[in-house]
């Protein structure tokens, strides 16, 4: 499948190098945020990695939610539990960090799930700069440049039908919530295909460390990630 060479599996349980993580985050979501890097001081998996294997492991249901509580590092083995309507994803000592509930038809298509993971991953990718930047220049406010702390929380799907074959994901509304220096901001997508809506989201991001907006350091910070994007060979 499209992720497989993104983590290991073994005995039931995943795991991840930094490089499977940050390779994820670039070559699949085209995600530059520095936290992905392989030499990021705090660096954590991609969520939408894991998303992404929580699709291919357990298939894909009408309705699904996913709660992200906890940053997953590399070497961390992470347990795979048995099916069920609620997945709770810990690692070999507790420790939680994602819960999944799901509900309604599903399907294991590997096809569309691959498809659909990969439209969604580019989408998800995609919210910095293009989305969140001029989002919160209208509040004006805007990321640290030294400490870019963007945090995915939590995301659902609900499909109308899984007799589908490409769905395409386009951006609905957007709503922030400004608090001092935090702040909340919700992306709303529809998934379309043929020119009709099959399908509706939500992604959930907690920022952190906003300052005042600069135009000036708000243009350093997006010409920096292009030419990180130009300068990224794989790993």
């Amino acid at each position: 499948m499209l992720i497989d060479q993104y983590y290991t599996a073994s005995n039931g349980r995943i795991s991840f190098s930094r490089e499977q993580g940050s390779n994820f985050a670039k070559q699949v979501a085209d995600d530059f945020n520095p936290i992905h890097d392989t030499d990021a001081r705090r660096f954590c998996i991609p969520g939408d990695l894991l998303f992404s294997i929580i699709l291919a492991k357990y298939g894909l249901n009408r309705h699904m939610e996913f709660d992200f509580t906890g940053m997953v590092i590399d070497g961390i083995e992470l347990v795979l539990p048995e099916p069920s309507a609620e997945l709770v994803i810990s690692d070999t000592a507790g420790k939680q960090y994602l819960t999944i509930r799901r509900s309604g038809e599903g399907t294991c298509s590997v096809p569309l799930i691959d498809r659909l993971t990969r439209k969604y991953v580019e989408f998800s990718g995609h919210t910095f700069p293009h989305i969140l930047v001029p989002l919160l220049a209208g509040e004006s406010v805007m990321i640290n440049p030294e400490r870019p702390m963007v945090m995915y929380e939590s995301m659902t799907i609900d499909l109308d039908r899984l007799d589908i074959e490409n769905p395409s994901l386009e951006m609905d509304h957007n709503e922030v919530v400004i608090n001092g220096k935090r702040g909340e901001v919700q992306l709303a997508f529809n998934l379309v295909e043929a020119g009709n809506i099959v399908g509706r989201g939500r992604k959930r991001l907690i920022l952190s460390g906003l300052r005042d907006y600069v135009q000036q350091a708000m243009d350093d910070i997006v010409v920096n990630l292009n030419q990180r994007k130009l300068a990224f060979q794989p790993q």
